[in-house]
């Protein structure tokens, strides 16, 4: 297994999709929210992400083909 950390820029048009839900229920990994804002503008997120490294792989790119900007830590 192998941990992650990111801050997650999330454009406030994505206010209303389940982002996180949608993590957990479809890839094989453990999110634990650090720290978080949330607006109508926008919202960001540090979040560690725990899993295997393909896991790991495809919900960074689930994220970005969400227009969600994904910095490693």
């Amino acid at each position: 297994m192998a941990t992650r950390e990111v801050e997650l820029n999330i454009p406030g048009e994505l206010k209303d999709t389940p982002l996180f839900y949608n993590i957990v229920k479809n890839f094989d990994v453990i999110p634990k929210i650090l720290e978080a804002s949330f607006s109508t503008e926008m919202g960001w997120a540090i979040i560690t992400f725990e899993g295997r490294e393909e896991e790991l792989d495809k919900v960074f790119k689930y994220l970005e083909k969400n227009r969600v900007e994904v910095r490693f830590r």
